[in-house]
């Protein structure tokens, strides 16, 4: 699988599109639909109407890249069908190509050391 870099937006079509769109169909999609640039090197990720198929299209820098994925058994978890897009997280977005539930998948919570909460008396 290709993964994104957490430098990458990642954006999802919560509405299902015809899978019969090939790459440039795609691209025209994210054009008129969600006014955004195709070619900007973000990911966007269509669903089909079943909850089985799903498609990355993406801009590598050389040419548009489109991946197909058909899951077998219960289909990909989506939300709720509604017009527009979405932002995911890199961790949601391989959690949601694995068939995973990545409504349930967060970011761990990050604390500072503590040596950085104490004087410099109390750490000597």
């Amino acid at each position: 699988m290709i993964a994104p870099s957490s430098s990458y937006r990642i954006y999802l079509a919560t509405h299902p599109v015809d899978f019969r769109k090939g790459m440039d169909g795609l691209a025209n999609y994210v054009m008129t639909n969600f006014e955004l640039d195709p070619f900007s090197g973000a990911f966007f990720v269509f669903r089909s109407k079943g909850r089985d198929k799903i498609k990355v299209l993406m801009w590598d820098g050389t040419g548009l890249v489109l991946i197909y994925k058909r899951i077998e058994g219960a289909g990909f978890v989506w939300p709720k069908l509604s017009d527009g897009t979405m932002t995911l997280t890199k961790a949601q977005f391989e959690a949601l190509f694995e068939g995973i539930d990545w409504r349930r998948v967060v970011s761990a919570a990050y604390h500072h050391p503590s040596i950085f909460n104490k004087t410099r008396a109390e750490v000597e």
